[in-house]
């Protein structure tokens, strides 16, 4: 008889998930930053080319209007936000078409907060709290390393990630053994960016270390603001665990007119890929236009750290039931 309907993960790792689940809450308390709940059927989705999303047909005539389940809970939380919410938190699911394998199953769990007052390294600084409380216990000697995009990729492979040459970077990926590049991102400086660090330089980050790698270009961060010193960097960071995101994270733009050009331009990239056609969120610009209060979010992917905190190599044995068996 097949065993399928049994769960993949088992109930130690799912126990430790509840575990996982119950300090996160216990951490945020202590802090006073309240849990909320948001949509997850919306009417609009991201305009991110790079990110595809789940459409249903809801059934209510005469207009059958279209929904999309959420790729993150962002947008509506900072509606909260700009009504006068103060720091927030939810824990949720949120869901990626198009993605399944080691690390990726299309429905995850996401932790996501936003802190009211908060410039980007304070929100780091508290992010790294967050993961030594959690992680500590299977993780002895865990240690912290903030450092800057540019200078890890300078470290690590040799080139400038703010300053785009093709010749320089095509002879980079030779370099590197991976003469596939020049093919696959062409005049594309973020896709360049994007397949060098994934390849080259997140598979080098120290391990055994929370990595806070801070300072990305400005060309991959459509929702963070500009470094008010140099126009080529964003104030966005990701952080990783021995090779393996787990989180992103913005001081939030809060100009509307910026934020709607921005999605114009992704709205844009996305009719040239061919990809599906959809619309600028305007309940979450207006919620822009009425202020946005000076803040820093991040999101947090609960499955991969379940991960990091049991060793399991692959996504499926922290689930219950992943995709394969649903």
């Amino acid at each position: 008889m097949s065993a399928d309907w049994r769960p993949t993960a088992g109930f130690q790792t799912l126990r430790l998930r509840a575990q996982l689940l119950s300090e996160i809450r216990r951490f945020f308390a202590q802090r006073s930053v309240w849990e909320v709940e948001t949509p997850l059927l919306c009417h609009t989705t991201g305009t991110d080319p790079q990110l595809d999303f789940f459409a249903s047909q809801y059934h209510c005539p005469p207009n059958n209007p279209t929904f999309y389940l959420q790729t993150s809970p962002e947008f509506a939380m900072k509606r909260l936000l700009a009504a006068g919410s103060g720091s927030i938190y939810q824990i949720c699911k949120a869901f990626r078409n198009g993605e399944a394998g080691r690390f990726h199953n299309p429905e995850f769990t996401i932790l996501e907060w936003y802190r009211v007052g908060f410039g980007l390294q304070a929100l780091m600084d508290e992010v790294a709290e967050l993961f030594k409380a959690l992680l500590t216990p299977f993780l002895p000697g865990l240690s912290i390393k903030q450092i800057s995009y540019q200078d890890i990729v300078k470290q690590l492979i040799d080139l400038d990630p703010l300053v785009f040459d093709r010749q320089t970077y095509q002879q980079a990926a030779i370099r590197l053994h991976s003469p596939e590049a020049e093919g696959l991102c062409g005049d594309d400086h973020a896709l360049w960016l994007d397949f060098l660090f994934s390849h080259h330089v997140q598979t080098r980050l120290p391990h055994n270390t929370i990595c806070l790698v801070h300072g990305y270009p400005a060309i991959q961060s459509s929702l963070a603001r500009i470094h008010p010193e140099d126009a080529r960097v964003s104030e966005r960071f990701e952080v990783f665990i021995n090779g393996l995101e787990l989180g992103n994270g913005f001081f939030e733009l809060k100009d509307a007119d910026e934020q709607a050009r921005r999605f114009a331009k992704e709205i844009t990239q996305r009719q040239t890929q061919g990809l599906v056609d959809v619309n600028m969120d305007e309940r979450f610009l207006k919620a822009l236009q009425a202020g946005l209060p000076d803040c820093s979010g991040v999101a947090i992917g609960l499955d991969r750290l379940l991960m990091i905190a049991t060793g399991c190599e692959s996504i499926t044995q922290v689930m219950a039931f992943p995709i394969a068996n649903a």
